[in-house]
């Protein structure tokens, strides 16, 4: 095979394998605002995380005994972790309210909440009960238990697979012309 054919065929390997890449961006306010899509319609499509989230949670357990006249602690910690990894598809389960949507990124029926953000240009970021003072991060509703975060979280955001289909309608007239009588 000459060069310039194993220099063709890559180009159009590389094209192929393009163009059935997700092309990920942003799902934010306005493309929702833009598509006006009914919950029927938001469970259809298939979100990403746009960054990993880190949830965690620390339960204390812990013991006493008293032995001659001393009392002994035994502090025992147990940290429950939840990772969801950049990328991860994830699903819409339902809208509390408007502009904020429960988003599942697994079966267990529990899911983060999502909604636009001032200051990320609408882009549907995670939404904390309540995001802490100083850079402590925030308290997240995860299932039936609450986990805290980092603030880095903040800015994690739902992404699509948008491909853009555009459809132009061009209504063409032909002039006949017009004559003086």
């Amino acid at each position: 095979m000459n060069y310039s054919r194993l220099v063709a065929v890559s180009l159009f390997a590389t094209i192929l394998l393009s163009s059935c890449a997700k092309r990920l961006t942003y799902f934010t306010q306005n493309l929702y605002e833009d598509n006006n899509w009914s919950q029927s319609e938001l469970k259809r499509i298939q979100f990403y995380l746009s960054k990993d989230i880190e949830l965690y949670r620390t339960m204390s357990g812990g013991s006493s005994t008293i032995q001659d006249g001393k009392i002994k602690l035994e502090d025992k910690r147990k940290v429950d972790q939840i990772l969801i990894k950049k990328g991860t598809p994830g699903t819409f389960v339902f809208s509390p309210k408007e502009n904020r949507y429960a988003v599942s990124f697994d079966n267990s029926g529990a899911y983060l909440m999502f909604g636009p953000g001032k200051k990320t240009n609408g882009r549907y970021v995670l939404r904390a009960k309540e995001w802490r003072s100083r850079g402590q991060g925030g308290i997240i509703t995860y299932g039936e238990e609450e986990y805290y975060t980092g603030t880095e979280n903040a800015y994690a955001a739902l992404m699509v697979d948008l491909k853009k289909a555009r459809k132009t309608s061009v209504n063409t007239k032909t002039a006949s012309g017009s004559k003086v009588n």
